[in-house]
């Protein structure tokens, strides 16, 4: 054997016997290849031409239908690969379950099975979640065609309704059941399963804050022993999203701008019976607000009011809202000023040096394009100007996306919509906008009942009936029935937000009261009617201007023997004070430049003697400051509370005209256990007085506990004063306590806050005090709603 470097590998030379061999099998090959290839070219050009068709099977569809369907006209010339098109076309109709066509000479014989007709359709093993629920998602009807892809899709969507709710182990299976005349009832048959908890909450990454604290930040919770009412611990996909997005929005109003969730991750226990969520996050660096400068771009236009209307300052902790709020405050003075079109623009220059931002507001001018109309659709029961007064543009007026997404934003703050959406488009002319509300209603009345309990008043029921969008105006109309131990009331409240259309407020409450107290010797009996106007001075204050019309009178307690100053108070009998006040207040918890501290300031001033039978003047103030340190895990708040009493005319004050301090309001004492009292006839009543003030001091921190049980600390220190019963008909009475002195109370609290309401427990110790105060070393107060 030889090898050529030119042809690679070679055979030596043949004898004629293998040439004549290897001849013939050239040949062979030759021939079965044009074999192989002429064949199927054969098949593949047979032709059919059909003068009639033949249709069976087929019940509810016409066979005129049938065989357009196919697209096969008499006498046409048709391929193997046309007839194969018709034959799926027939079955892609979704109407027949089998199709078959089978040439027969000129005749095309069409056989087919149509799907059968719904004739009910019925969910069985669901228990947590109504028929009447499942039934909206599914798209299967009865008397509709049946087709198994639609079955398993409708399955798919029950399934979703229960993974929503945690219960991502549920299985859904559709099955029919054959009927006679080619119906079939549909069953779809649930395995419920249970609800899978996140057994642990965890977070890689976080240095600024503890896991403590942001887990209080999620909606998705950990698993706890009160998980039977508590349902955020179980896993809901949509709900970590949601969370995710939380989490973004904290960080970012903390100042930290690069803050990133680099994932979430939810794993399987060892036992595969609840979940791990690990979320991994980057904070990156905190940064504040360096320079903060205004420039104009439109002519003719002084940005330095523009700068003067700014609230931010340098060192300000960054925050987006204060960016947003900042444009909200110029665009407003763009309007005041007549600038169309106004635009700002915010640019951001970071300085990762001393971690600032520089920020220019920039005033530009905006595409001149105007608002059209504003099209309401999907209110079926709220009025449309309810909803067109939550925007600040009109018809008209230049477009501002900012100011539209905001109005977007108060419309779903309402509460009357499941679903409220405001798009933009384009108008009959490019230079102007259609904006389009479409909102889906939602139920808006309610039904609560709610139980207390406090040491003063003992156990209560409160029974409330709600409608914050009475006859669809937006307005509320609530009736509550409160009955305790020691105290009753009954009251109707109506709120109209916007009166005559303006941002004017009116409050009307009407109502009956009435105590039997067992800290008292006197029982009490109120009517009163309460209206009031509430006008938005700016972005935090407000002024209130009301009227109260109050019919009061003093009874005497069965078995009971009062002092000299009661019983001369319940001859006086029914009494009616008709006052006009007005109050200033001023609150930035909420809406102030830090998040984590904020200021609360009322004053306001009653002047009785409109009209009833009592005159007097009554001035009250409070002040409440609050912030959070050690990366918001401790509260500290400080208090001011007084109050002033001026008594006018010729009668006398009664106890429940003055001041009377309870635990609400200076813990460590009975209702009335401090300030003057009348111990005439063996008699110890307190009576009350004309001014007063109480400092509190507390905080409230974690105990190291988890977080999911709701427990924390908190430790108080309280300090006041009530005196001056200059008004008081003495009667002869033994009265002391009138010149006042400073008490001191300091104590510690255990807050629980549990799935039915806020617990408090305080326990407090009087440091300095009067022998004739009426200690009260305990405290629990708890309110719930069911």
């Amino acid at each position: 054997m030889a090898y050529s470097r030119g042809t690679g590998i070679s055979c030596g030379a043949k004898s004629p016997q293998d040439n004549i061999l290897w001849r013939a099998l050239t040949i062979f090959f030759l021939f079965a290849a044009m074999t192989l290839t002429v064949l199927p070219q054969s098949a593949l050009a047979q032709n059919y031409s059909f003068s009639g068709f033949k249709v069976e099977g087929n019940r509810r569809i016409e066979t005129s239908t049938i065989i357009a369907r196919t697209g096969i006209e008499p006498g046409q010339s048709v391929t193997a690969g046309q007839l194969n098109d018709a034959y799926q076309r027939l079955l892609d109709s979704g109407v027949f379950e089998t199709v078959e066509l089978t040439p027969s000479g000129s005749t095309l014989l069409i056989e087919v099975q149509e799907y059968p007709t719904i004739n009910k359709i019925s969910i069985e093993g669901n228990r947590r979640v109504k028929d009447d629920v499942l039934m909206e998602v599914i798209t299967s009807q009865p008397r509709r065609v049946f087709t198994p892809q639609v079955a398993e899709t409708d399955a798919d969507l029950i399934a979703e309704v229960y993974s929503a709710q945690g219960r991502v182990a549920a299985t859904v299976i559709p099955r029919i059941i054959r009927r006679s005349d080619n119906r079939v009832d549909l069953v779809f048959e649930v395995a419920e399963g249970t609800t899978i908890e996140i057994e642990r909450v965890s977070f890689v990454g976080n240095r600024a804050y503890s896991d403590r604290r942001l887990r209080r930040v999620l909606e998705t919770k950990q698993a706890n022993f009160l998980r039977t009412f508590l349902r955020g611990d179980t896993f809901i996909a949509d709900r970590i999203e949601f969370d995710k997005q939380v989490l973004r929005d904290f960080y970012l109003s903390r100042g930290y701008v690069d803050f990133r969730v680099n994932s979430a991750n939810v794993e399987f226990t060892r036992e595969r019976d609840a979940f791990f969520l690990v979320m991994n996050i980057t904070e990156g660096q905190k940064f504040s607000f360096g320079r903060i400068t205004t420039v104009s771009e439109i002519p003719g236009v002084d940005p330095a009011p523009y700068q003067d209307a700014l609230k931010i300052k340098p060192g300000v902790i960054y925050s987006p809202t204060l960016i947003e709020n900042s444009i909200a405050r110029q665009e407003r003075l763009g309007i005041k000023q007549g600038v169309d079109f106004l635009r700002i623009e915010p640019r951001v220059t970071r300085n990762d040096r001393d971690l600032t931002l520089d920020v220019e507001f920039v005033l530009t001018k905006g595409p001149r394009i105007f608002v059209e109309r504003i099209d309401i659709e999907g209110n079926t029961t709220t009025l449309d100007r309810v909803i067109r007064r939550q925007f600040d543009t009109v018809e008209g007026d230049p477009f501002n996306p900012r100011e539209i997404r905001q109005s977007a934003e108060r419309i779903r703050a309402l509460g009357f919509f499941a679903v409220a959406d405001v798009e933009t488009r384009e108008g009959s002319t490019p230079s102007q906008v259609i904006v389009d509300v479409d909102v889906e209603e939602q139920p808006t009345g309610s039904l609560s009942l709610g139980g207390s309990y406090s040491v003063s008043d003992g156990f209560g029921i409160a029974i409330g009936l709600r409608e914050s969008n009475f006859l669809g105006r937006g307005q509320n109309l609530g009736i509550t029935l409160s009955t305790a131990q020691d105290a009753e009331q009954y009251t109707i409240n109506f709120t109209e937000p916007y009166l005559l259309g303006r941002k004017l407020r009116f409050d009307l409450g009407l109502g009956l009261a009435s105590t039997n107290s067992s800290f008292a010797s006197y029982d009490t009996k109120r009517v009163f009617l309460n209206p009031q106007l509430t006008y938005a001075i700016g972005e935090l204050s407000a002024l209130r201007v009301r009227y109260g019309w109050d019919r009061s009178e003093m009874t005497q307690q069965d078995d009971e023997t009062n002092g000299a100053v009661i019983s001369s108070e319940i001859a006086q009998g029914k009494r009616v004070s008709s006052t006009l006040g007005l109050s200033y207040v001023y609150d930035s918890r909420l809406g102030g430049l830090n998040p984590n501290a904020g200021v609360l300031f009322e004053v306001g001033v009653d002047a009785a003697g409109l009209g009833g039978d009592n005159q007097f003047f009554k001035t009250t103030a409070r002040t409440v400051a609050q912030t959070k340190v050690l990366n918001e895990e401790v509260t500290l708040r400080a208090s001011l509370e007084m109050g002033a009493l001026h008594w006018r005319g010729n009668d006398f004050s009664r106890t429940i005209d003055r001041f009377v301090l309870g635990p609400n309001t200076f813990r460590g004492f009975e209702p009335a256990g401090i300030g003057p009292r009348d111990l005439s006839s063996g008699q110890d009543d307190g009576i009350g007085g004309n001014y007063y003030w109480v400092a509190r001091l507390e905080s409230d921190f974690p105990l190291g506990l988890p977080e999911e049980l709701g427990l924390r600390g908190g430790v108080f220190y309280d300090f006041g004063n009530l005196y001056n019963v200059s008004n008081v008909n003495t009667n002869g009475a033994d009265i002391v306590g009138a010149d006042g002195s400073i008490r001191h109370v300091v104590g510690v609290s255990l807050l629980w806050d549990t799935p039915f309401g806020p617990l408090r427990f305080n326990f407090s110790q009087a440091v300095k005090k009067e022998e004739f105060d009426k200690v009260q070393n305990f405290d629990l107060t708890i309110q719930a709603q069911f």
